[in-house]
């Protein structure tokens, strides 16, 4: 439990790499980087796994590169979005309960729910699975009007609010997620791209 949001609060923040049409139908792989950071000032680390395009292992792979990493001092999650890889749903309980840590979604647009349910329904067998956790995130709150939202698991609105402010250098997108997304961006493409 978080009592106060220190400068220097170290997180971890989560982004994937690119990937192709294609790799989606052949269920190719794609990186998941997790930058470890103090507050939005130092990188202390990178953790990095594999997970498959429109698979069902992103929340399997970022409990596993948070609990055997050699950081036992994180404090709290960043994610950025609940799908990875496509529509790889992270079970955000799964991932609070399994690590200890609380976790923050970070989203730029307000998802369109509807929309990825018939997605959903569409292209995969399992798709009820799959929208139960979309449905069971926590509800979206509003940070930036129609251009920050963040969803909170074992952390209130305003201690969240407060980390993305701490974990921000510029822009709106917290460092550790930016770093993420370069990083990531550039294993699979030999490119960053902006975060």
């Amino acid at each position: 439990m978080i009592r106060k949001v220190k400068p220097q609060i170290r997180v971890v923040g989560f982004d994937d790499g690119t990937f192709s049409f294609s790799s989606k139908l052949k269920g190719e792989k794609t990186v998941l980087v997790g930058v470890v950071m103090k507050g939005s000032q130092e990188v202390v680390g990178v953790l990095s796994r594999w997970i498959t395009v429109d698979g069902s292992d992103a929340t399997d792979a970022m409990i596993d590169a948070i609990n055997s990493s050699r950081f036992k001092d994180l404090r709290l999650i960043l994610l950025r979005g609940i799908t990875y890889a496509g529509f790889n749903v992270v079970d955000l309980e799964r991932l609070h309960s399994e690590t200890g840590l609380p976790l923050i979604v970070v989203i730029r647009k307000r998802p369109d729910m509807e929309a990825m349910v018939k997605a959903l329904r569409k292209h995969f067998r399992d798709a009820e699975e799959r929208i139960a956790l979309l449905k069971k995130a926590p509800p979206l709150l509003e940070l930036v009007p129609e251009k920050l939202y963040i969803q909170a698991v074992g952390i209130d609105g305003d201690k969240a609010s407060e980390v993305i402010r701490v974990t921000t250098r510029t822009g709106l997108i917290p460092e550790p997620l930016r770093l993420a997304h370069m990083i990531a961006s550039a294993v699979m493409t030999g490119e960053s791209t902006r975060g």
